[in-house]
């Protein structure tokens, strides 16, 4: 048997907890730990032609790491602007319908980008 008090005690606003915010550090540390790496394969597509971009985009280990930053950032962009949201738009519909969105839009922005890096890595 838990007490009213004991079933909400350390849920915020969006009563979801401390689990969003844990989630956005996680993908805070993965993303500060491959934005190194992303930045050494950018720089070494500069001046490159779209052949010698598939090149070093084909290379297994640089499209995990590309891969691996766009989860984390997509991810860390989806929870960051779903806690917004159920922060800050009051209207219980609106509100559904602008997580819906975020949502949405978060999961075409890492399909995008993740078929941009398969199209580029193989030459096309």
């Amino acid at each position: 048997m838990r007490t009213p008090l004991g079933r909400v005690r350390y849920l915020g606003s969006s009563h979801s907890g401390t689990s969003d915010f844990w989630r956005q550090r996680l993908t805070a540390v993965a993303m500060t730990l491959l934005i190194v790496p992303v930045i050494v394969i950018v720089l070494m597509l500069i001046g490159r032609n779209q052949a010698g971009a598939a090149q070093i985009l084909g290379s297994l280990p640089i499209a995990i790491i590309l891969v691996l930053f766009i989860i984390a950032s997509v991810w860390h962009m989806k929870i960051g602007m779903q806690i917004i949201i159920e922060d800050y738009v009051h209207n219980e519909i609106l509100k559904l319908a602008s997580v819906m969105a975020n949502n949405f839009f978060c999961i075409a922005v890492a399909l995008a980008s993740i078929y941009a890096i398969v199209k580029l890595s193989s030459g096309v």
